[in-house]
């Protein structure tokens, strides 16, 4: 048998070379990885109740610009919401007048417009409408919707001011006495 054939049906030199394989496999694993501390403060975004907000930025209706992880130290709802949604209009003033509540105390209010499901001048009207007086995000792509995997307008998600997601209510209306709630819990004023 030729010296090379004799090497294949080694059985020792097969194990020794897939051990070796493995432990360079496990180095390289090990040497590549990117801790999620050194991304995400430790906290891996989703939005799930328990989990860090996924951030964004968006243009504002108002021709600003708001980025949620800006916002950290303020307690946040996020409301994902359409002109066209008769829950959305059912549920707005409710969510106007708990706002209009608790701002000072360091409730903002995000009400973002799926402008990509959505008219421009239909949203304004609906602002108007309602005398809104928080700020209007424009998801005019959709990225919002996607990273927040949004399956039912309205959907609402309450941050507390470490930018954790403590509740998450999908369809809506929610009547004033859920958000009052949801809202103390974020502000750290409930029970």
């Amino acid at each position: 048998m030729p010296g090379w054939t004799r090497w294949l049906v080694d059985t020792r030199r097969w194990l020794a070379l897939t051990a070796c394989l493995l432990v360079v496999g496990a180095l390289w694993t090990w040497a590549a990885a990117l801790p999620v501390s050194a991304t995400t403060a430790g906290r891996v975004p989703s939005p799930r109740e328990g989990f860090l907000a996924p951030d964004f930025t968006l243009e504002t209706l108002d021709g600003g610009q708001v980025t949620l992880s800006d916002l950290r130290g303020q307690a946040v709802v996020i409301n994902l919401w359409a002109s066209w949604c008769p829950p959305c209009r059912a549920e707005m003033p409710a969510l106007q007048r708990v706002y209009e509540a608790y701002r000072e105390r360091g409730l903002v209010v995000l009400a973002v417009n799926v402008t990509y499901q959505d008219r421009l001048a239909d949203a304004t009207a609906f602002i108007q409408q309602y005398g809104l007086t928080f700020p209007v995000p424009l998801d005019r792509r959709g990225l919002v919707a996607n990273q927040y995997l949004l399956r039912a307008l309205p959907s609402t998600y309450f941050v507390d001011r470490e930018g954790i997601i403590r509740k998450v209510i999908v369809g809506g209306p929610m009547s004033e006495a859920t958000i009052r709630t949801a809202v103390e819990e974020i502000l750290g004023e409930g029970g």
